[in-house]
């Protein structure tokens, strides 16, 4: 027995090692017949022993059919997007912005953007545990049993020198041959076909069945090592080190010292990439050191130490049949190009964004015209000028519409704004629909009512608002088509599980012109309570962190409406959290009320973004320019020389980080 044991785990090494020099290192080891041979003889041995089962085995990699559904599961880091540039001055501006905000040496990595879909993996004590898609940034879906299938990722890691517990983020990916393949087979079958290699690895990657996810040969790419004992404390180190224990790291990665370098990089994959075996749309600029990334934060999207350059966007030309006018979930019309269907970067695109009216008038559009569609950073293909040269015959000049298309509402453009509006936010069905489906959405309220949902309620009558919701029984959604008690079952519970999303989510899902997540939290901040907030004057609103006048005028043309006010009542008796949690409110002090900060340099303690949330805690502003109204400059290493004279000139006291903390800890100052 003991020698079948042996004969058992010596197979598995083996197979492990060749799947490692085939799928990672493109270097194989053995033929196709030979590997075919070796993993027949493990799975015949493991059938045979059940007493030796390991669920890391290479034969597990083929994935089983018992998997139903998707579980979501909390990240432990947030799995924030990046900012996009489209130019070499937008990736000058963002060099120098990190060159300022550290005042000392850095050194920038450069990689491939790859165009496929972000998952994060973790490993505690060397096996893969857990793979988990982005999500909303904030919760993901657990995939671990179709990852488990992609054999370039290691479900056991080489060597013994990694973290006991640690988390790698990368990109799944669909090759190009691969893509072709699926799609000649979907096509042969009658099937839709997938219209690029991102859309069909996102689809393949949550496919309920392991078993075909095995048979679409996914590929992966990994680049960001997350935890809390890192190898080094530079990124690309790090990626040096993953890449000894299995992980396939990609060779186009290049630290660079300077922007020249930086520019070298960025020309020479804009060309190259084409030869590709997989598809890039850019390339990613992280600062190295992960101790000057804390430094520079992030912001509620971002990091600031990470961006992304985008490949100049594909362009073709293609006749324009006729124009669409929508209406959104606010209110704001956008004209809609139909178009003869042209291919480009690698979708067929019939519709294009037309922007606006003063667009329209300056492209001067006729229907019959050829226009020239882009795809860039955006999802939406947009129309970047007229052929006119190839104009053969004017058809009907495009003419902006002046009444809404779906409650025939007199629009409105505001004064210094290129959009038009339908004002008839009550009673126009668009925007009604579209404000339920923002308020439901993941990042909102998460309940489980996805477009077709919605529209089906509004249809039947059981919406016509957002708090129409919370008033659906059982029995309404049980006469309805394709409804059954498990379905209205899972709606219901959402319904119940949403009366515990916070109040700053809360108040983003209501929808309220210009208030985003980062808004929304701002303001929560500010007026712990939606009372506070409805009673909030114009200065009140100002005053706050980084809220303008027209965020601010919105706010209060909001709560004008007594129809908006009547919502928040019916949606406050429903039970939602309208107030910041008791344990946040405890946490708040005064100790800084009235004190205005600059933060500035390199810290030790914590990073920036986490003194900026200390000081808004304690009752304190923050600020990012130093005036006559600014009371303290917290101050670490290398803080700018510029910004140190200025304050020594103004008499403002500068303190460190520790003489802060020892600050809010004492109470206050």
């Amino acid at each position: 027995m003991e020698e079948i044991k042996q004969r058992i785990e010596a197979l598995r090494a083996e197979i492990d090692r060749w799947n490692h020099q085939y799928y990672v290192l493109a270097q194989p080891a053995v033929s196709d017949f030979e590997f075919d041979r070796k993993l027949k003889e493990l799975e015949t041995l493991e059938a045979g022993h059940p007493e030796f089962y390991d669920p890391h085995s290479p034969t597990r990699r083929v994935g089983s059919d018992l998997n139903k559904a998707f579980v979501q599961v909390e990240h432990r880091y947030p799995m924030l997007s990046l900012s996009n540039t489209y130019s070499e001055e937008e990736v000058t501006d963002f060099y120098n912005r990190v060159r300022k905000a550290l005042n000392e040496d850095f050194e920038m990595v450069c990689e491939l953007k790859y165009d496929g879909t972000s998952i994060s993996l973790i490993y505690e004590n060397g096996t893969l545990v857990r793979a988990i898609t982005r999500g909303d940034g904030t919760r993901g879906d657990d995939v671990t049993a179709n990852v488990r299938t992609i054999k370039s990722i290691p479900l056991k890691l080489r060597g013994t020198d990694y973290p006991a517990l640690f988390e790698i983020r990368g990109e799944i990916l669909l090759p190009w041959l691969a893509f072709d393949r699926l799609n000649e087979e979907r096509a042969e079958a009658g099937e839709p076909l997938f219209a690029n290699p991102r859309n069909a690895a996102a689809g393949t990657l949550k496919t309920l069945n392991p078993q075909i996810v095995a048979q679409r040969k996914l590929d992966s790419y990994l680049y960001y090592l997350l935890g809390e004992k890192l190898p080094a404390d530079g990124h690309f180190e790090n990626l040096e080190k993953a890449r000894t224990w299995g992980f396939k790291i990609s060779d186009a990665v290049r630290k660079c010292s300077s922007l020249e370098e930086v520019f070298r990089f960025i020309n020479y994959w804009n060309t190259e990439r084409k030869n590709l075996p997989v598809a890039t749309d850019g390339i990613v600029l992280k600062v190295n050191s992960t101790r000057q990334q804390l430094n520079l934060g992030w912001t509620a999207k971002s990091p600031r130490w990470a961006i992304a350059y985008k490949f100049q966007a594909e362009s073709a030309e293609t006749v324009l049949k006729s124009v669409d006018f929508q209406v959104g979930r606010v209110g704001t019309i956008t004209p809609v190009a139909n178009l003869e269907p042209v291919l480009l970067s690698g979708t067929i695109v019939k519709r294009a964004s037309l922007h606006n009216e003063d667009i329209i008038n300056k492209f001067d559009v006729h229907i019959g015209d050829v226009c020239r569609v882009e795809k860039g950073g955006e999802i939406i293909p947009k129309i970047t000028g007229v052929n006119k040269d190839a104009r053969t015959g004017a058809g009907e000049k495009v003419r902006f519409i002046e009444y809404c298309p779906a409650c025939g509402t007199r629009l409105v453009r505001p004064e210094g704004e290129a959009a038009h509006y339908c004002p008839n936010n009550a009673g126009c069905a668009p925007q009604i629909k579209g404000m339920i489906e923002h308020f439901t959405g993941r990042k909102a309220m998460n309940i489980n009512a996805g477009e077709e949902t919605i529209h089906l309620f509004y249809e039947a009558g059981l919406v016509n608002d957002i708090a129409g919701l919370y008033e659906i029984r059982l029995e309404d959604m049980l006469k309805l088509e394709r409804w059954g008690e498990k379905s209205a079952g899972n709606f219901l519970e959402s319904i119940e599980a949403s009366k515990q999303i916070p109040y700053d989510r809360v108040l983003y899902a209501i929808g309220i012109r210009f208030v985003g997540e980062t808004v929304a939290k701002r303001l929560a901040k500010a007026f712990p309570s939606i009372e506070e907030l409805m009673d909030a004057t114009y200065e009140q609103l100002i005053a706050v962190d980084e809220i303008g006048d027209a965020i601010a005028r919105s706010v209060l043309d909001y709560f004008s409406a007594g129809s908006n006010r009547e919502l928040i009542r019916k949606l406050k008796s429903y039970g939602l959290q309208w107030a910041l949690d008791a344990g946040i409110l405890a946490e708040r002090t005064d100790r800084l009320q009235g004190k205005t900060f600059v933060i500035s340099g390199v810290f030790t303690e914590h990073s920036r973004d986490e003194y900026k949330e200390l000081i808004e805690k304690n009752g304190g502003k923050n600020t990012g320019s130093i005036s006559a109204k600014t009371h303290f400059v917290l101050a670490g290493e290398n803080m700018g020389p510029a910004k140190l004279q200025k304050a020594k000139s103004l008499g403002i006291k500068i303190i460190n980080e520790y003489e802060f903390l020892t600050m809010i800890q004492n109470q206050g100052i």
